[in-house]
């Protein structure tokens, strides 16, 4: 069995510890294409931020290709589901598309920005406040897949795959809005990754306790008052807003009852009174008759 791999970073070598506010200007030609090699401390200083989305992979630069607006779509409705996994549970922390770990693996270094990221409570390096890269391995790792070229699908389905396993991400998914284009992984006792086990079109996570959906949901992308419905969801989804509506529809039905056990006593009272005259009306005829 293969040692686990390690790849935790080291803070002193971590690019981000830097002050923002000394950085120098960037060298001339700071555009530079995929594929140009640079140091990593010029990276760190130059390019991590840069507006092209830079990655870093073994000195060379490499730019994030752009997903099409279906599969951008089915990447939102996954984080506003984990958002709402978060709003009721609060273990974790999310990072989303220009948050950037260093990958120290066995043969190389890289630095990659998952487009969705999530850092347990429980992992041992904290997300914290003010960081602008994570400094140890996300627990989950999202990528939303662009199929323009087949480098870019090989990107994300071979390199980053191998990548994220031997790095430690406990659980890596691709999006896409093609099913076929769609993975979800799961790092076993070997340290490898497996097709993650998909039980009645359900995909339950064991790195984020009680966080499951459906895979078909991926492209129905139901709303919240629809998940709420769901059995699948609304252990999770907006509880206190299910709650909310439950004591609204208990009051609703409290009035209903109430005015109908009204109009019940009105409808007796008013038969009650309806006996009551006919019977006086009956008597004062009997007393005229005699």
């Amino acid at each position: 069995m293969p040692p686990p791999a390690i790849a935790l970073t080291d803070s002193a070598a971590v690019g981000p510890n830097h002050d923002p506010l000394a950085r120098t200007d960037p060298p001339a030609g700071t555009d530079p294409p995929a594929g140009t090699q640079v140091s990593e401390d010029d990276y760190w200083a130059y390019y991590y931020e840069h507006e092209n989305g830079y990655e870093w992979n073994d000195g060379r630069l490499e730019v994030k290709p752009v997903s099409d607006v279906l599969t951008l779509q089915v990447y939102q409705w996954l984080l506003r589901l984990l958002q709402y996994y978060l709003e009721t549970h609060a273990n974790a922390r999310l990072t989303a598309l220009e948050m950037g770990f260093r990958l120290r693996l066995a043969d190389k270094v890289a630095i990659r920005k998952p487009d969705l990221g999530v850092v347990l409570d429980s992992n041992p390096i904290p997300l914290a406040d003010l960081d602008r890269s994570y400094k140890g391995t996300f627990d989950l790792c999202v990528e939303a897949l662009s199929d323009s070229s087949p480098a870019e699908i090989a990107r994300d389905t071979e390199q980053k795959r191998r990548e994220y396993e031997a790095a430690g991400v406990r659980e890596y998914y691709i999006l896409h809005h093609e099913p076929r284009w769609q993975r979800f992984y799961r790092r076993n006792s070997f340290g490898l990754y497996q097709p993650i086990p998909i039980e009645e079109g359900v995909l339950q996570s064991e790195v984020i306790p009680s966080l499951r959906f459906r895979l078909e949901d991926l492209l129905r992308q139901p709303g919240a008052e629809a998940m709420i419905e769901d059995a699948v969801y609304a252990p999770f989804v907006l509880p206190a807003w299910q709650r909310d509506r439950q004591v609204l529809k208990e009051e609703r039905q409290a009035r209903e009852q109430a005015e109908h056990a009204r109009q019940q006593a009105e409808q007796l009272a008013q038969r009650e009174r309806a006996e009551k005259e006919a019977l006086l009306a009956e008597l004062a005829r009997l007393r005229g008759a005699s």
